[in-house]
């Protein structure tokens, strides 16, 4: 299951992305927000975020504006790594280096079509193991402050 979340500057992503996911039968969770109306990115960014490390997701995606606040606010949850994305390289090789958990993108700097398009590729990227993987350890020794550089 996917977890989906918004604020007022990427519901329109959102709404295009429940679509391609409808079409194509893949289940999510909704955490909102749920129009356009203005709204705090951080609230929809820790209810996905939770969603993801809890389990009761396997990946979340998280539109705003540009997909920069929303991210960081998402990357505070201990135990995700959102990566915000503006083309099909990053979308892939976030999740095949970096093993991303968190898809995000912004509403005021893609075309729906584009978003759809990023998230096709992140949900269909495979992780790649070997040498990503003790760097994908790195990061999370970093995140529990016991990285020694």
């Amino acid at each position: 299951m996917i977890a989906l979340g918004c604020d007022h500057g990427g519901f329109n992503l959102i709404t295009a992305i429940k679509k391609y996911l409808d079409e194509k039968g893949i289940e999510y969770k909704e955490f909102g927000t749920f129009s356009e109306d203005s709204v705090d990115y951080p609230i929809y960014a820790y209810k996905v975020a939770k969603a993801v490390t809890s389990g009761e997701c396997e990946l979340g995606i998280l539109c705003c504006g540009t997909g920069i606040g929303i991210s960081m606010a998402a990357n505070k949850v201990k135990g995700v790594r959102a990566a915000v994305v503006n083309n099909a390289f990053g979308a892939e090789m976030t999740r095949r280096h970096n093993h991303a958990n968190i898809l995000c993108m912004g509403g005021r700097v893609m075309s729906e079509e584009e978003a759809v398009k990023y998230t096709d590729i992140f949900l269909n990227t495979p992780e790649e193991g070997g040498r990503h993987d003790k760097r994908v350890a790195m990061l999370t020794e970093i995140e529990n402050g016991t990285f020694e550089a």
